[in-house]
């Protein structure tokens, strides 16, 4: 299968292009300013994904049979600060990358977003109504909701949580940014009343991939790890398994600072749905964290300790 993965250099889409490779499909990834290798990515195509008339061009010239779009502005205060420029990525281009869905006969896999629910609920289910608190979560909305009434027969968007994972610049993850701040003498407050369902991406990547490989699971789905943890939580473990201090984090609440206080509190997901129909299965923590490795601009730090 010919697969064409915007976003390809992410912490998500790099993970997607090796998961994809060892299952025998030919994955053309774009580009903007990484010029690294990327493994998994047979041909690396850099392009502007904004500039949508450059884009369709050479889609329309691949032929790809199908469309993963892994590529958005993900951090909510880059969204509040930009939104006209944040609504290029996460609302305009899978816009674009319906219609091109629609035209080739291509599967199209879009990855949306937890924050699209306000975190008020215990459990979210795939048909739960959305009510997003910020400006990120109303653009993944918008753009769930363009892809589907577009392309409805050929596009699955998967609903995704907090990510785990070791990404190419090791700046991605929750991890990384962990020790890139440990690193510089920063004691991290975690909150301890903000729960969320971590996944790691490898494990995503062969949920997407199976995606690919069936023509039956179209409509929106969740996937999450299997089990959820407060952001205190996560880092106690995290701290734990790499040996470290546990004074490196401090238990917080998301009141004690009015800018998180709107953050929501709980978002966990029922993952029956898609879990039930796939050969993949939702991780535990544990084989997530065993994944991990240091990142290579905290090592010298990391070996001091």
């Amino acid at each position: 299968m010919k697969i064409l993965l915007t976003g390809a250099s992410g912490l998500l889409g790099a993970s997607f292009a090796a998961a994809a490779q060892r299952r025998g499909h030919h994955v053309v990834g774009i580009v903007g300013a990484y010029s690294g290798k990327i493994p998994g990515v047979a041909l690396t195509k850099t392009l502007d994904l904004t500039q949508l008339d450059q884009l369709e061009a050479f889609a329309l010239e691949l032929f790809p049979d199908a469309i993963v779009n892994c590529a958005a502005i993900s951090e909510p205060k880059d969204c509040e600060a930009d939104p006209q420029g944040s609504r290029l990525l996460n609302v305009a281009l899978p816009e674009k990358l319906a219609l091109l869905s629609r035209h080739l006969f291509a599967t199209l896999i879009h990855i949306s977003s937890e924050q699209v629910f306000d975190g008020t609920q215990e459990l979210y289910f795939r048909d739960s109504p959305t009510s997003p608190t910020n400006e990120y979560a109303r653009q993944k909305r918008e753009s769930e909701e363009a892809v589907h009434s577009i392309c409805a027969e050929f596009a699955t968007t998967l609903r995704l949580p907090l990510l785990m994972g070791n990404s190419l610049g090791r700046d991605r993850s929750m991890h990384e940014r962990l020790f890139a701040a440990w690193s510089q003498g920063q004691q991290t407050p975690l909150f301890t009343d903000e729960i969320r369902q971590p996944c790691h991406v490898e494990n995503i990547a062969s949920v997407m991939v199976e995606l690919c490989e069936r023509s039956d699971l179209k409509g929106v789905y969740h996937w999450a790890g299997e089990k959820s943890l407060s952001r205190f939580e996560m880092g106690q473990r995290i701290v734990r398994h790499f040996g470290l201090p546990e004074d490196l984090i401090i238990a917080a609440q998301r009141g004690d600072d009015p800018r998180f206080a709107h953050r929501q509190a709980r978002l966990v997901f029922d993952l029956t749905p898609l879990a039930s129909k796939l050969k993949t299965q939702p991780p535990c923590f544990s084989d997530q964290l065993d994944t991990l490795i240091v990142p290579r601009n905290a090592q010298a730090w990391y070996h001091s300790i």
